[in-house]
């Protein structure tokens, strides 16, 4: 194995370039080799002196690729590590920039590409040295881009728990944003990865067209109906925002998908009854979607419960959770043991009085309304605290008075 060792007589940069031009001309013949890798070598010296980065990059990296082909993956880390440091040495953020666009050159990724994993960690790397918003952003979308050309999406699944940081950090725009969460929705649906981070990212990338008019909610549609199918088919999501999102609005009077949407506002305003109701006009349609019959019926019997545990009254007597969910009576506890364990209610069972009471529930849709509900709240308990500081710091003062004036009596 070759291994790149820079001495401190030589630049690394340097010692990387005569290593790689030597493997680039070695197939020639020493004859027309050396001569050739001295005056490339003399060349890059020049830039290196001069502090001409760009055209040292520009000199380097095309002699560079030939290495993925003819050393370990090691080295070929080894010598990028050295290439892609060049962008520390310019202070000159628009060079830095076109340093990082000839080491990941702009036109599309090619399916032939060699080693797309090694590429990866490289150009992860490289994002680790770079200092502008710009440039990161452009390498984590090419990396995004590899990572689906590659075939290599494993590798840069971990980075999705930290976008909300770097979209801190990026400062992107909104249709930037917009690409970003379907490339990503896209990424995790394709590699089945957890339902839950899909729907986070599709419903990421249709809120981007919220304020949008109806030419580029037109884009949207698409995405809205994978967002409904995904919301009712998976049995570990029960809240969502979906119908207060215009994009997925625009299909309540579309002639395609107006049916899908109905079942949407079934699965988050509806019970039981109105899903079977729907299931005998549409079952042809939820098949056509990958839909389960089965697994909808579960689902829904948990949103029913849920919602009678919204009805105001805290007590929910057996036989209604019964009639409800179309059970039979010895499944009732069942059912509320499954809506505890899937957090959507948390409550007492009274066997002997034959009621479930309720102390908190989870609001299948969290909208104006809930918002302005939990606001109430807030303000309320807000309200009872202060009163509680007042009458502490009262009895306080009381205590010390009295205090005071037992201390006077001694005297």
């Amino acid at each position: 194995m070759t291994t790149v060792v820079p001495t401190s007589e030589e630049d690394p940069a340097l010692s990387v370039f005569r290593f790689v031009s030597d493997l680039s001309w070695s197939d020639a013949g020493p004859d027309v080799a050396e001569p050739q890798v001295s005056r490339l070598c003399l060349e890059a010296e020049e830039f290196i002196a001069t502090g001409k980065w760009l055209e040292l990059a520009n000199l380097i990296v095309p002699s560079a690729e030939v290495i993925f082909s003819k050393v370990s993956d090691k080295d070929v880390e080894s010598i990028f590590t050295i290439i892609c440091n060049l962008v520390t040495k310019t202070e000159n953020p628009d060079e830095a920039m076109e340093i990082v666009k000839v080491i990941i050159p702009e036109k599309p990724i090619q399916p032939q590409i060699e080693k797309p994993a090694v590429r990866l960690k490289i150009w992860i790397n490289l994002y680790n040295l770079l200092e502008t918003p710009a440039s990161r952003f452009y390498v984590y979308n090419k990396a995004l881009e590899l990572s689906v050309v590659g075939k290599v999406t494993e590798y840069i699944i971990p980075s999705f728990k930290k976008i909300d940081s770097f979209l801190k950090d990026w400062k992107i725009g909104i249709p930037e944003q917009r690409e970003l969460f379907l490339t990503i929705s896209n990424i995790l649906k394709e590699n089945k990865s957890n339902a839950k981070d899909y729907f986070k990212f599709l419903t990421n990338y249709l809120a981007t067209f919220n304020g949008e008019d109806a030419n580029v909610l037109e884009k949207a549609k698409e995405g809205a109906v994978r967002a409904i199918v995904e919301f009712v088919k998976a049995l570990d999501i029960f809240q969502c925002d979906l119908l207060d999102m215009p994009a997925v609005g625009q299909l309540e009077k579309d002639a395609e998908y107006s049916s899908l949407y109905k079942l949407l506002k079934i699965f988050l305003t509806q019970r039981l009854d109105a899903y079977l109701e729907y299931y005998s006009a549409n079952s042809a349609l939820l098949k056509s979607y990958g839909l389960v019959h089965e697994e909808c019926v579960a689902k829904m019997r948990l949103l029913s419960l849920v919602d009678l545990s919204s009805d105001g009254s805290a007590q929910i007597p057996y036989e209604l959770i019964k009639d409800t969910l179309q059970i039979n009576a010895d499944e009732v506890e069942l059912w509320v043991v499954k809506a505890i364990t899937a957090k959507l209610i948390v409550c007492k069972i009274d066997q002997m009085n034959q009621v479930v009471i309720v102390s908190h529930h989870t609001d299948r849709v969290f909208s104006q309304h809930q918002w302005q509900t939990l606001r109430t709240k807030l303000v309320t308990w807000r309200g009872n605290i202060a009163n509680v500081i007042s009458t502490i710091e009262a009895n306080k003062i009381t205590e010390d008075g009295s205090q005071a004036a037992q201390g006077l009596v001694v005297r």
